[in-house]
């Protein structure tokens, strides 16, 4: 069964959150899927099935079938014709009116628009985009409202903790830190308070299959520099994101002597000044999440004998 390629391609529900939201046993869905071929999951790094919001959408329209007394093959077949008959709309909206309405319902405080808006999004773009083109964005139009004094402190803490829950349903899904292959560890720099920027590439890291072990915000140099000694980490992310953290950085700058491991360098103040990594004795990651993941996991998977 061919779904339509361009729509709702973000897996993100496990089999039992699916099960929560049609009623379809996870047994079912497996059936369906070597019968009928859909829905199509795809596996989390941990190898758990992930589900997009089409393939959501697929089985409720194939429940609703069977309920009607549809024989399950000819079901099948009729929802294959729904779908097809959806138009595909991967470039119905531009991904910076995505942004601004989720600004907007944000700093509105209307927390189920921003539900309605992400999902909308999930079932439009991949991962990676909703983080580069929609999330980031709006993060960074929030910032500048509250430095401008347009909203207030409560407003941007409700927004950040709106779409850290999100980013964190999204980690746990795409994989923990458990398992096989190269581990990471991904912490904020000293004062760094600012997370979701790291959230966001721990989610695109372990999209690519590579473990992390998230340590979140404001952490202690050298408590940094024994957990990765004591987990035997292939590597650190060090995320710094505003100037308030980089005074307590090179304040104990040499906890992080004799690492043994590359240290790559993140976050808005690494953006705007890419030489701040070297002058902490690491790489700078990259401009976002998709690049810089992609620039971690190249480098984690060379033989460990290479340079670094």
């Amino acid at each position: 069964m061919n779904l339509p390629a361009g729509r709702s391609q973000t897996a993100m529900f496990t089999a039992s959150e699916v099960e929560a939201q049609t009623g379809v046993p996870a047994t079912t869905l497996r059936q369906w899927e070597r019968r009928y071929g859909f829905p199509r999951p795809e596996r989390s790094a941990n190898g758990y099935r992930l589900y997009s919001p089409h393939d959501v959408a697929a089985i409720q329209r194939m429940q609703a079938h069977l309920n009607a007394g549809v024989p399950a093959s000819r079901a099948a077949e009729l929802t294959q014709r729904d779908l097809d008959a959806v138009p595909d709309e991967p470039e119905a909206r531009d991904a910076a009116e995505w942004s601004r309405q989720l600004t907007q319902a944000l700093i509105g405080s209307d927390m189920d628009q921003a539900g309605a808006v992400l999902g909308q999004v999930h079932s439009q773009l991949p991962v990676e985009d909703v983080l580069t083109h929609v999330i980031s964005p709006t993060l960074a139009d929030i910032g500048a409202r509250w430095e401008r004094g347009e909203i207030t402190v409560a407003h941007e803490h409700q927004a950040s903790a709106f779409l850290r829950a999100r980013l964190s349903h999204l980690m746990d899904v795409a994989g923990v830190q458990e398992g096989f292959g190269p581990l990471v560890v991904a912490a904020c720099a000293p004062g760094e308070e600012h997370e979701l920027g790291l959230m966001m590439l721990t989610l695109a890291l372990r999209r690519r299959g590579v473990r992390v072990a998230y340590l979140g915000a404001n952490v202690p140099l050298g408590d940094l520099a024994v957990f990765t000694r004591q987990q035997g980490a292939r590597a650190v992310l060090l995320a710094l994101n505003g100037d308030w953290a980089l005074g307590p950085t090179r304040a104990h700058l040499r906890d992080l002597d004799g690492l043994g491991v590359p240290l790559f360098v993140g976050g808005a103040l690494a953006n705007a000044h890419p030489e701040l990594a070297e002058e902490f004795g690491g790489v700078y990651a990259g401009p976002d999440a998709p690049r810089a993941a992609q620039f971690i996991a190249a480098h984690l998977h060379r033989p460990q004998g290479g340079t670094s």
